[in-house]
């Protein structure tokens, strides 16, 4: 079993996609009665609810806000991957068309706040670019909106970690089934399919509030990737933290909050 938060309880919510039935895990957090836009949390390729640790419950009861944390098929204590099953290029698209509109309506969440982290964040501005009337803003930490060889180089470590290096052991503490959860997001990063991967065109056509925050040292792209964003969508505010790698929310949790809890109740 996944490490969970021990203060806090998931829940599982069921959902038909593409004729598949998916269980996916879940978590309120911060203020039933906040009376205020929900946040929703998206993880990073390889996160999930646990992996997020406290950062949401933090974050939201330090800015009166109520949070839904939730982990993706494949990931946490949701539906597992089947072992044969490779996503294809579009696999971040389809997340961000089908299964979170899915996931809103089911739980009757309307014009949220999206925060996203690295593949979560560039769930969140798919999304955005095609549902942004339906959105209050997003919020993004290290998202990728094309592919870079520092990326493909630091995933090909990943790989070569979790293989020799304790790091399948590391994981395991945070999904039910560890090789669905890496297997997936390893192999389609390295697929040679995916290297032309990019979706600058689509960032156009966000038309609500973003905040793109990105760290000096992410070992997982550069800077170009936030300033990326800016450039297509220039209500973009785009917040670079110095000593910092790829996880604003482990690396800079307070001043992260601050300036995302600024963002969002200075748009409230």
């Amino acid at each position: 079993m996944a490490e969970q938060n021990p203060a806090l309880a998931s829940s599982f919510i069921e959902l038909d996609w593409r004729g598949r039935p998916l269980s996916l895990e879940y978590q309120w957090v911060g203020s039933a009665d906040a009376g205020r836009p929900v946040v929703v949390f998206l993880h990073e390729g390889l996160g999930s609810v646990a992996m997020w640790k406290d950062f949401p419950q933090r974050f939201c009861d330090e800015h009166g806000l109520r949070g839904l944390v939730y982990s993706r098929y494949g990931y946490g204590e949701s539906t597992p991957r089947p072992q044969g099953e490779h996503w294809a290029p579009d696999f971040m698209h389809r997340q961000a068309h089908e299964v979170l509109p899915a996931l809103l309506s089911a739980l009757g969440i309307e014009r949220p706040w999206l925060f996203g982290h690295s593949d979560g964040g560039s769930i969140a501005l798919l999304h955005a670019a095609r549902f942004a009337e339906h959105l209050r803003g997003v919020i993004v930490l290290a998202p990728h909106i094309f592919v870079e060889d520092i990326s493909v180089a630091s995933i090909a470590a990943a790989r070569e970690a979790y293989l020799s290096q304790g790091l399948r052991e590391r994981l395991a503490r945070y999904h039910a089934d560890v090789d669905s959860a890496f297997w997936g997001w390893n192999d389609i990063w390295l697929d040679a399919a995916f290297r032309d991967w990019n979706i600058e065109a689509e960032l156009a056509r966000i038309g609500c509030p973003v905040l793109a925050v990105q760290g000096e040292d992410d070992e997982y792209g550069t800077l170009e990737q936030v300033h990326g964003i800016a450039r297509k969508a220039p209500q973009t505010r785009v917040l670079v933290l110095p000593q910092c790698g790829h996880s604003p929310h482990r690396d800079q949790p307070a001043a992260l909050s601050r300036e995302a809890g600024r963002f969002i109740n200075g748009l409230a």
